[in-house]
């Protein structure tokens, strides 16, 4: 999933490793995109990768009309793909900076430049 971000030019991607900080998902794939269009873009090829390459339905996708922070909830894994200002304020990689990062997957083309720094 999250190479998929990446791929739709997703920005700023962290894969948090979860499993021993709630019970509800494996990781947090979190992404930010340049605005709205992007935002749904993403979501969108996300859900569509996740039911084309390894048959799962989305249990959940939150946010996709307004487009700011949509959630798509795969089960073991929850996507969140943010515009850039939600992303700063509410903060997902602060809150939950004590779960373990992931390897982030290398996708040709794929832009690394950080939208902010974490203190």
């Amino acid at each position: 999933m999250a190479a998929v971000a990446l791929e739709h030019k997703a920005t700023n991607l962290a894969i948090l490793d979860m499993r021993e900080l709630v019970s509800y998902t494996d990781a947090f794939v979190l992404c930010t995109a340049n605005n709205r269009r992007q935002v749904q873009a993403i979501a969108d090829a996300v859900s569509v990768a996740a039911k084309r390459d390894f048959g799962i339905i989305p249990t959940g996708v939150e946010g996709l009309e307004a487009a700011r922070w949509v959630l798509v909830d795969l089960g073991d894994i929850v996507v969140h793909v943010f515009d850039g200002p939600l992303r700063e304020f509410y903060d997902l990689d602060g809150l939950w900076r004590d779960a373990p990062r992931l390897a982030v997957p290398e996708v040709e083309g794929a832009e690394e430049t950080p939208l902010f720094t974490l203190p």
